[in-house]
């Protein structure tokens, strides 16, 4: 039910996006598509994306404030979620094979967790 108009809702503001901030700018297009797969993955989270009055322009201003010359993508992700969502959190998971391109069958895969990187995180 709230999937579907949290999507249209992140869109329509990508679409319409107001910051003038120009590191806001920079993550915007990320930033949404990425919050959109998270409203696929969860209809509560979703339902708050719908019913605040905060906007995409908003997050990515918001998440941008202070940072410097650099954030990691992880950090990023985790400032929006948090942003419409208090006390929400991400994993993610890498994973590296290390016979690549070559396609072995048996090929070694070392599997990583994104939070591994960031124990105080």
């Amino acid at each position: 039910m709230y999937k579907e108009q949290a999507i249209t809702k992140l869109e329509t503001e990508l679409k319409e996006f107001k910051s003038g901030d120009k590191k806001a700018s920079a993550v915007k297009k990320a930033v949404a598509d990425t919050l959109k797969i998270f409203c696929e993955q969860d209809e509560e989270f979703a339902q708050a994306i719908v019913q605040t009055d905060k906007t995409l322009s908003d997050c990515c201003t918001e998440i941008m404030k202070g940072t410097g010359n650099s954030i990691s993508d992880i950090e990023v992700y985790k400032k929006a979620v948090n942003f419409y969502f208090a006390g929400a959190d991400i994993k993610m998971t890498m994973e590296i094979d290390l016979v690549g391109s070559a396609a072995k069958p048996q090929g070694k895969v070392i599997k990583l967790s994104i939070d591994d990187l960031f124990p105080n995180g």
